[in-house]
């Protein structure tokens, strides 16, 4: 029987055509005021995550 993918973490991670996993920069939802410009903008960026974890999360995802 195939696995249910978890709803959840479809809102949390994207996957590229190419496979790659992303996902949103941590440090982006509260205490901003004392972060620069640069910084904020440098957290709006989607980072890829590593090989272990993108395995993971593609199971779970049902990729």
């Amino acid at each position: 029987m195939k696995e249910k993918t978890r709803k959840s973490l479809t809102k949390r991670f994207k996957v590229t055509k190419s496979g790659r996993v992303l996902r949103r920069t941590v440090g982006q939802d509260h205490l901003l005021s004392k972060k620069s410009s640069d910084k904020k903008r440098n957290l709006k960026k989607m980072v890829e995550m590593s090989a272990p974890e993108a395995k993971k999360i593609k199971k779970l995802l049902g990729v």
